[in-house]
């Protein structure tokens, strides 16, 4: 009986990746405006006692290809005690103080910051969202200014890694982002469809943001509910390889459960929040239709997978244990045991290998942690379903700041130390 369950699943969750692919070829290019001329952009850097690290944010913008006036870049605070508003006066940049404390979500504090700007009616033609312990590539403003100027509403840069040889966790949380951008931002791309905001290093047209009277994204995870809105409303987005810019990851392991737990719990409360008006979207069939599907999938399918494989070793033991207490020979149900095992981390293991090719040498991994990673990776992958559990356990995950310890300068980066 429980085989059958679980081959079920595993046909249910065949079917929606199959038909995800059959949608993704349906898929339409998009006629986008190209814009021309220079472009006016606002930069807004949450910045809650981030003193530690946002002097080398700060400085990497300071020496980008092209100029940026430091008007136009908003560090956004807490209090006036903290020390992070000393260095931005010293820099002659602006400070914005949040206004309810209560709500202390990223979203939050970027909407305090854009109603700021739009009641003193300063208009930009685009936001840029960076966290305080980014730092940027040179050429960062010059590239991603590319893909503003060829039209599109969202433009994602290429999140690499400040510090993933400083421990394995780093390392295996750097290819989460990997996977993000390298593996399905990529295809999406390629294939027109909305892609997946993650966290940081992206900008968004200043008229929708004027539209929406600030940033009304407040879930555990803004950037993925926003990414909901914009495939809910057209909005056309791309990821541009060659806009890079380097970020800190957690170093510690359970530092990693209590983020991902975060971004599972804000998965689900965002599709809750936009799932009815996505089925509406859904039915209407227009040119969105293969983004809005393969969002109403969502990560079904590899959930159902997981619920297949947690089901059938769960009846294994089961098995064991019963044949133990009335003395059976057991070692064909072990063996099976370990076999599935085995080859589901094999297939893990081929999948981070995959993921570690296709990054090439642009990920900052030195060689003996890219084999590390290799085997660790499948691992860090599987946890996923304890945060999956503490999520759904846990009725009120709220958001933790996660302290940023790393302070690597843009030319520590650019010399590639730590990464030979």
């Amino acid at each position: 009986m429980i085989t059958l369950i679980c081959l079920t699943l595993v046909f249910i969750a065949a079917y929606f990746l199959f038909r995800e692919y059959l949608v993704t070829l349906k898929s339409k290019e998009r006629k986008l405006k190209k814009e021309y001329g220079n472009v006016d952009f606002a930069i807004l850097i949450p910045a809650r006692d981030e003193s530690l690290v946002i002097s080398n944010l700060l400085d990497s913008i300071e020496k980008q290809s092209i100029n940026v006036d430091s008007k136009n870049i908003y560090i956004i605070v807490e209090s006036s005690d903290d020390p992070t508003v000393l260095i931005a006066k010293k820099r002659g940049i602006n400070i914005v103080y949040r206004k309810d404390l209560t709500k202390r979500r990223k979203g939050y504090a970027l909407d305090d910051a854009i109603k700021e700007i739009l009641k003193a009616k300063r208009h930009y033609d685009a936001y840029f969202i960076f966290d305080a312990d980014n730092v940027l590539d040179r050429n960062f403003f010059k590239e991603i200014l590319k893909s503003y100027k060829n039209g599109y509403d969202i433009g994602i840069g290429y999140r690499n890694t400040k510090n993933g040889n400083s421990s394995i966790y780093s390392a295996a949380s750097s290819l989460t982002f990997s996977m993000i951008n390298t593996l399905s931002n990529n295809y999406k791309v390629k294939h027109n469809l909305t892609l997946t905001i993650s966290g940081t290093g992206f900008y968004i047209k200043g008229e929708i943001l004027e539209k929406l009277g600030g940033y009304p994204f407040y879930s555990l995870t803004e950037d993925y509910e926003f990414s909901l809105y914009a495939t809910l409303n057209n909005l056309s987005s791309t990821y541009n390889k060659n806009a890079k810019y380097f970020d800190e990851q957690p170093t510690s392991f359970n530092v990693t459960i209590k983020q991902r737990t975060r971004w599972v719990k804000g998965y689900f409360t965002s599709r809750l929040m936009y799932y009815d008006k996505l089925k509406k979207k859904l039915a209407l069939k227009d040119s969105n239709y293969p983004s809005v599907y393969i969002a109403l999938v969502g990560v079904k399918p590899y959930i159902l997978l997981v619920i297949s494989i947690i089901l059938y070793l769960l009846n294994l033991i089961f098995r064991i244990i019963s044949n133990s207490i009335v003395k059976v020979n057991i070692t064909s149900l072990l063996l099976q045991f370990f076999v599935i095992i085995f080859l589901i981390y094999l297939v893990l293991v081929i999948f981070t290998l995959i993921l570690l090719i296709k990054e090439k040498d642009n990920l900052r991994l030195n060689t003996k942690m890219k084999i590390k990673v290799l085997f660790y990776n499948p691992l860090f992958l599987a946890s996923y379903v304890k945060c999956l559990y503490l999520a759904l356990k846990n009725k009120d995950v709220s958001w933790v700041k996660i302290e940023h310890k790393s302070d690597i300068s843009l030319e520590e980066l650019n010399s590639d130390k730590n990464s030979k």
